[in-house]
């Protein structure tokens, strides 16, 4: 989904300059309009050359789920013990570690002392910091004189996203690790030890085997090239990288995370359990349906998975059940069928969280399954390249040793 960058008034009167996700121009307008922005002036979609260079952006730090989490559970224990708003922001933006996240709540409480709501002042710092997942929460919130409720919700809400991130990150770090030790060798092999066989293989006169030829030849390129195998390695990064930005490169990836052996099925788990955990919070904060369902299309990191929840949610507003536009998508069977259960029995909440639990528990044993395979299959490949290279070294002193022994 494309980022349309626009200027607009908020609804305190305040000029505000930032970017917004929608499928076109028309939707972003709307839904600019729906959040109460007037004076909506220079949409235009954000290509990867015209983003902003903000260097104080570039080093902030991250405003993570696990932060977030923290900050909704200190909140809830505050206020709960009859702290005032205002006086519990300032309480924690003393207590925050994450900088980012501390100038965030401390223009929150300056905000919400002007007289705003907390919903608005949380919308100022931006969804990069703080989701709209959490905004509509704590506007719900508001309006229905729960807010306690809608921060423990919504703290829950990220305690599971960051959980789930976290496993799946940890399904990817060794695979990773072990194929970054195994290009350090084969670099190291082919600057260090193999030009000093090379040298030793053209005193020897003697014809050499096609894989030693070859892998001389690599070894001469990188030692003499080095700088155009950097400069072909950065082309293809940024080539990647400005492909993945277009919407043919979003399907694609998209595409290619869902059917990726090994992955693939982890990459279905884990968005099956964030859209009923999400769906199932956004309900249970008082949120319609229609609304829950277009948050949830927004955090939904894969495209694919996006564009259902999104026609979903088309679907709902024409009067049709949730069950039916996700029936034959890539949503798992049983989430939908779930799902179906819920609607007939008026228990959809119930079912969304046992759908969640079940996902979840899914993605766990995913994750150590995907690992326990992954390691042996990486072991494997890093065995067959450098035992391809050190064969190539070894053929030639071989025949060394044949030629010598005849000689004899």
């Amino acid at each position: 989904m494309p980022n349309f960058k626009y200027t607009a008034l908020s609804q305190s009167g305040e000029k505000i300059t930032d970017t917004i996700e929608a499928d076109d121009k028309g939707i972003a307008i709307e839904m600019l309009r729906r959040e109460g922005y007037s004076m909506i002036e220079n949409v235009k979609e954000e290509g990867i050359f015209d983003k902003d260079l903000n260097l104080d952006n570039l080093f902030k730090k991250k405003v993570t789920a696990r932060d977030l989490s923290v900050f909704c559970r200190q909140f809830v224990s505050i206020t709960t013990a009859g702290v005032t708003i205002i006086d519990a922001l300032e309480m924690l933006s003393d207590q925050t570690e994450n900088p980012t996240l501390k100038a965030a709540i401390i223009d929150t409480a300056t905000t919400v002392k002007k007289g705003e709501s907390l919903a608005s002042g949380l919308k100022r710092q931006g969804e990069s910091i703080f989701p709209k997942i959490m905004i509509s929460m704590v506007e719900a919130g508001e309006a229905s004189g729960n807010l306690e409720t809608a921060f423990d919700r919504v703290g829950v809400q990220f305690e599971k996203s960051n959980r789930l991130a976290g496993l799946v990150k940890k399904a990817l770090i060794y695979p990773i690790a072990l194929m970054v030790i195994v290009v350090a060798v084969v670099i190291v092999m082919m600057v260090m030890v193999i030009p000093t066989f090379s040298d030793m293989y053209a005193d020897m006169g003697q014809t050499l085997p096609a894989i030693t030829r070859a892998l001389v030849a690599c070894s001469d390129f990188i030692v003499a090239r080095w700088y155009v195998l950097i400069a072909i390695i950065a082309a293809i990064v940024v080539g990647i990288k400005i492909f993945k930005s277009t919407t043919m490169g979003k399907y694609f990836f998209a595409d290619i995370a869902i059917k990726m052996p090994i992955f693939g099925a982890l990459t279905t788990k884990n968005a099956a359990a964030q859209f009923a955990r999400t769906l199932s919070t956004l309900t249970a904060s008082g949120l319609t349906m229609i609304d829950a369902l277009e948050i949830t299309a927004k955090t939904m990191k894969n495209i694919r998975f996006r564009d259902v929840t999104m026609n979903a949610r088309e679907k709902v507003a024409q009067g049709r059940p949730l069950s039916e536009p996700l029936t034959n998508t890539v949503f798992p069977h049983m989430i939908v069928h779930m799902i179906g259960i819920g609607e007939e029995t008026g228990n959809m909440e119930d079912m969304l969280n046992t759908a969640a639990s079940y996902y979840e528990e899914e993605v766990e044993v995913t994750t150590q399954s995907v690992t326990a395979l992954i390691e042996p299959l990486i072991i494997v490949v890093m065995t067959a390249i450098v035992g391809t290279i050190i064969m190539a070294v070894l053929i030639p002193m071989f025949g060394m040793y044949d030629i010598a022994g005849q000689d004899l």
